[in-house]
């Protein structure tokens, strides 16, 4: 064992410096602070004179008492005193056993983590691992977008300068022109305006623009028709905003959408001037542009409609693409969020208007497309437009279920997927029309245009045009036709041409009043002929047309006569269907994926009420020989072909759900279960096989799971499993503006060969691995959020026990302790808030706005959207459990970080001992005599205040605060590592105490780092752009002052003093609030947890400075120097 000249060991000398402090003090003393005794601070303090401490020990009173009824208080007297008296030691012993504890707390290892501890890490080690597996290789969506090519070029519009936005410095403008086809840079089209989103290129446009001039060139600029209904070619224009971050950063989103609207009034401008425009003279001048926008672009799109330089009416037609509509991508910056806020009230606001002359939107329409689950970028639950735009005016759908694309896109794919951008391209030409001033068609047929391009019509909002058509085709046939089929006969086509010529088979379309109505459904692998086409098939809806005199077949387009040389006949007046056939993916024993390129099936459904002006439906085979093909065409009854599984979640997730198929069930068969809704579970289908006997099934069984809002759809070719996944009532969004049906959920649609004879057993079960890695997308703020509750509670006990017995526990210690008591009875009450809150009816459900949330919404309505913004971001009192869980993975994560922590800091201690000299009064063993740690006290306290005010002076004018707290990061790593090394130097108490304290502070800092970096981040790229105008938000000294102050003062090794009167439970209020601040609104408001963090940094300080002698006229002192300081400097 070491001992010191003096005698004493190495560990009496510290067991002294601990009953030293123990030592109580006198009333007067007391009042002199909130904290203890002045001198007691003194002894830990960054002093320049080991004079002064020397002579303010000395004049210290010695107490008389070694424990007094005031807990945790002591006084300044020399441990030497206690060391020498052992009647003191035993009274000290005997009364406060629990203190050797303590003592042996304080030199414990801060790697020492207890059983409790490590059980709680390998649980959160294994679930997150689990995660990432789930995420990686779980429930994945294939992949099926084929690749774009064009042939693109760019002409810069430099005339777009300074005199019409302040960004011209910044951003550009520039015009597509697909080379080889349309090279000229003159304007004679409609404009469209495309907005890249967050980091993103302006080149972006190239798949969109290139289809745009191809299909224009190519079909309508020889389509006569289409010319004089008004379509035009578009001009493709583009906004190059140097990769700008809008994601991270408000403000950039504001710049932005004013750079946009000033590009657009000069947009317009150019079909103005002659010399730009080579439009018909004979046409109106364009008043409004196109929007297309991609990721943050779409919300920049909704910006513009906002600003002050808005022109009214010049935007009216909006297309996104991966949007996050609902909710912002992340929550770390405030302007993000307001203004977040801001553009959605003003569109709640404007739909909620009663009449449409007080609705600046009214002209406006708004679609949403969304990727799906292979978008990782983006949650696909944010592109909801549910809770901002009425049906009548938008929607969301999602790739997967527009026709012919049927596949998801991740966020970058969505972009340049072919299959994609031919039914945006087509269905915005569709739309166009340059007779009207706004270059576009009503806003009601420009939705119709957009409900028949991106929905599958099965939607109930899917229009049907059958009812709109005049009959245009005679249908003659023989009188003794032997082709009607008797009422509920389904009619089976297994190959056309049999007859040699062309046959009609007629089923009666069955009355009306039918309990639970009646529907007719056809489906066949041909397309269906349109009217004088020279396809293999053709529906008609027909009447029976009796030919009276006076009457000629001229009144019909198309005449169809099947009667051959038989005198009698029957006409009929008919209608084509094939403008109102569903294109579905071919089904086939050798079908993988619904997106593979297979010539698809066509269906057809109407209910019966949409059939009532017509008798027949005339199915004709339009073949002479025979040839390939099937069709199958029925009336089946709506009760018999849905079935609605009325099974609660709880009961579907222990037992699975199993339905058996009859035998002679119709073709088309739907099973709903309303449960299912929410988007964090993920469930595994099976499909039984069929035996279709003799005769090979027509078709292989083909699966469609859908919702109804928001549109998402997905189809399952050659079904035997299916990952059913889906975007229903997700997480943290805001409630729709129309209330879900109670039917709403999860619904599927079973095509299978009716005439197999065969029944179906179809099993749904919960895939709960796969569903971990639903939460991963929905929860990703939750990593940076709740750990900071254990963090919070962590600290509180730790301050909690140094002002109860003047020693600070190691961060593991703590946590350990907090992990058997404060933190599961904390997580139980989040728990039992969680199910309160979904236990309440909505009608009763009291608003839910965050305590520091400032803005709030502005709509009338008595919808409260922000009900969601709270704990899981959900009122399902189902998903409880996630609390608990999430609160262990939280602490596996800080205690990893913790441990990263430490590495980092004993790495750096290894090379800052290497690198430097050990202290002299070390090596002289003077370590008993020292209360302050010279390698601390080598900066004075007037470098330090003007270093500080220095750095707070450049963040209110030059920096962002952001950049002064990643430097006060890096300043608390090096003191952590400088007292980690007296620590282990000295072996002394009070140097462990301090890094200890020092550590826990770095934590607290490191999970508020994330908060920080993406505005720092987009500081940092305005710089490399050359655009140094500051952030009016992000300059506020107070919101990193006490950062700064608390991280300088423990530059100078400054221990924080024990709190020993009521001023404690301050500490332990303002670090509680800070943890229930961060599980209940750290995700929905994480910027807030940087001031509340503030707010506590803030009254660390005030701790540190209420025992010191600081004074306008010792702070004068130490600004102008003294001599006093360069003798301390001098003495060795």
């Amino acid at each position: 064992m070491r001992r010191r000249s003096s005698g004493s060991t190495e560990e009496e000398s510290t067991d002294e410096a601990v009953l030293a402090e123990l030592a109580p003090v006198d009333d007067e003393e007391r009042e002199r602070s909130f904290t203890t005794s002045k001198f007691d601070v003194t002894r830990h303090s960054d002093t320049l004179d080991r004079r002064k401490v020397e002579k303010a020990l000395s004049t210290a009173p010695l107490t008389q008492h070694a424990w007094t009824a005031e807990p945790a208080t002591y006084g300044d007297v020399r441990s030497s005193e206690y060391a020498l008296n052992p009647k003191l030691q035993a009274t000290l012993e005997q009364k406060m056993p629990e203190q050797k504890d303590w003592r042996r707390s304080r030199m414990r290892s801060p790697w020492r983590g207890s059983v409790l501890t490590m059980a709680v890490t390998t649980v959160s080690v294994l679930f997150l691992y689990c995660i990432v597996r789930s995420v990686l290789t779980r429930q994945r969506d294939p992949k099926g977008c084929n690749m774009s090519y064009m042939s693109p070029m760019f002409e810069k519009l430099s005339d777009f300068d300074t005199e019409h936005t302040r960004f011209a410095s910044k951003y550009s403008l520039y015009l597509y022109r697909e080379e080889g086809i349309d090279e000229d840079t003159m304007v004679k089209g409609v404009p469209v305006l495309f907005i890249t989103g967050n980091a993103g290129s302006h080149k972006q446009v190239r798949p969109l623009a290139s289809e745009a001039a191809v299909y224009f060139h190519n079909h309508i600029q020889q389509d006569p028709e289409a010319l004089k209904a008004g379509i035009r070619s578009l001009d493709f224009f583009t906004a190059d905003f140097n990769e700008d971050i809008t994601a991270f950063h408000g403000q950039t989103l504001l710049d932005q959408a004013e750079y946009l609207n000033e590009a657009v009034a000069y947009i317009l401008s150019l079909y103005h001037n002659p010399r730009r425009s080579r439009r018909d003279p004979g046409l109106p001048d364009p008043s409004s542009v196109i929007l297309i926008g991609h990721s943050m672009g779409g919300i920049v799109a909704r910006t513009m409609l906002i600003m002050p330089n808005y022109q009214s009416n010049s935007i009216n037609t909006i297309i996104t693409m991966s949007t996050p509509h609902a909710r912002p991508p992340v929550s770390f910056d405030a302007d993000i969020v307001r203004t977040y806020q801001r553009i959605n009230d003003y569109w709640r606001e404007a739909y909620s208007q009663r009449w449409a002359n007080n609705n600046p939107l009214w002209h406006v329409t708004l679609i949403s497309i969304a990727g799906g689950g292979l978008d990782e970028i983006v949650p696909s639950d944010y592109t909801s437009l549910s809770s901002l735009v009425p049906e009548t005016h938008g929607f969301t759908v999602y790739t997967s279920s527009i026709p012919n694309v049927w596949t998801g896109a991740d966020h970058l794919s969505i972009l340049w997927c072919d299959q994609l951008r031919k039914p945006i391209i087509r269905s915005l030409i569709e739309a166009i029309d340059v007779r009207r001033p706004g270059q576009t068609k009503p806003r009601a047929d420009r939705m119709k245009v957009f409900k028949r391009w991106y929905l599958t019509g099965m939607e109930g909002v899917a229009e049907k045009t059958l009812s709109q058509k005049e009959p245009t085709t005679l249908l003659t046939l023989e009188d003794n036709s032997n082709s009607i089929l008797s009422a509920g006969e389904r009619l089976t086509i297994r190959d056309f041409g049999h007859s040699g010529k062309p046959k009609a088979y007629l089923l009666p379309i069955p009355p009306q009043g039918t309990p639970g109505g009646t529907k007719f459904t056809l489906l066949s692998d041909q397309p269906l002929d349109v009217p004088g086409g020279t396809g293999k098939l053709e529906v008609l809806f027909c009447s029976v047309f009796p030919l009276q005199a006076g009457h000629a077949s001229t009144l019909f387009s198309m005449s169809m006569d099947l009667s051959g040389t038989t005198s009698g006949s029957t006409r009929l007046a008919c209608k084509n269907a094939a403008s109102d056939v569903i294109p579905l993916p071919a089904s086939t024993r050798t079908s993988r994926n619904a997106f593979e390129g297979a010539t698809p099936f066509s269906f057809l459904q109407y209910q019966v009420e949409e059939l009532a002006e017509h008798q027949f439906v005339a199915v004709i085979d339009k073949t002479n020989a025979p040839d390939s093909g099937w069709a199958i065409a029925e009336f089946s009854d709506n009760r018999d072909s849905s079935l609605s599984a009325d099974v609660a979640l709880r009961r579907l997730l222990i037992m699975g759900l199993r339905v058996r198929l009859s035998a002679n069930r119709s073709m088309v068969s739907e099973i709903k279960v309303p449960a299912l809704h929410s988007s964090l579970l993920a469930y595994k289908l099976t499909v039984g096989a069929q035996a279709c006997g003799d005769e090979a099934e027509l078709f292989t069984p083909l699966l469609r799971q859908y919702l109804l809002d928001p549109h998402e759809s997905k189809y399952f070719v050659n079904v035997k499993e299916a990952n059913i996944n889906f975007h229903g009532v997700a997480p943290f969004l805001p409630p729709p503006l129309q209330a879900r049906s109670s039917a709403s959920g999860l619904s599927l649609q079973l095509w299978s060969d009716p005439n197999c004879n065969s029944s179906i057993d179809i099993t749904l079960e919960v895939d709960v691995f796969g569903s971990l890695g639903k939460l991963y997308m929905r929860y990703r703020t939750v990593v940076v959020a709740f750990p900071l509750l254990i963090v919070a509670l962590v600290l509180r006990k730790q301050f909690m026990v140094h002002d109860a017995t003047g020693v600070f526990i190691t961060f593991a210690e703590a946590l350990d302790l907090c992990l058997r008591r404060s933190l599961p009875i904390l997580l139980a009450a989040l728990s039992l808030i969680a199910i309160s809150l979904g236990s309440v009816s909505d009608h009763a459900k009291p608003t839910i706005a965050g305590p520091l949330q400032w803005a709030t919404n502005t709509n009338t309505t008595a919808m409260d959207f922000t009900k969601n913004d709270a704990l899981l971001g959900s009122q399902d009192p189902f998903f409880w459990f996630l609390i608990p869980l999430f609160g262990i993975v939280s602490a596996g994560v800080c205690v990893l970080v913790n441990y990263a922590a430490l590495t980092i800091i004993h790495i750096l201690y290894f090379f800052y001992a290497f690198l430097t000299v050990r202290p002299a009064w070390i090596r002289n063993d003077d370590r008993r005599q020292r209360t302050t740690a010279p390698a601390f006290a080598a900066v004075s306290p007037r470098r330090r205040i003007i270093t500080t005010g220095v750095l707070l002076f450049m963040v209110s004018t030059i920096i962002p605060y952001q950049f002064a707290y990643m430097v006060a990061c890096i300043v608390q790593i090096a003191t952590c590592t400088r007292a980690l090394r007296l620590a282990k130097d000295t072996r002394s108490g009070l140097h462990c105490n301090f890094s200890n304290y020092a550590h826990s502070i770095l934590i607290l800092m490191l999970w508020i780092l994330p908060i920080n970096i993406p505005v720092l981040v987009v500081w940092v790229h305005n710089l490399a752009v050359h655009w140094l105008t500051p952030f009016s938000s992000h300059h506020n000294v107070l919101s990193i002052m006490p950062f700064i102050v608390l991280v300088e003062t423990l530059t100078g090794g400054t221990m924080i003093p024990r709190i020993t009167t009521s001023f404690r439970h301050v500490t332990n209020i303002l670090f509680f609030f800070l943890a229930m601040y961060a599980a209940i609104y750290g995700v929905t408001f994480a910027y807030q947890l940087h001031h509340l963090v503030n707010i506590a940094c803030a009254w660390l300080v005030a701790v540190h400075f209420s025992a010191s002698n600081l004074s306008f006229s010792g702070l004068t002192h130490m600004l102008e120097g003294d001599d006093e300081e360069g003798d301390m400097k001098k003495r060795p």
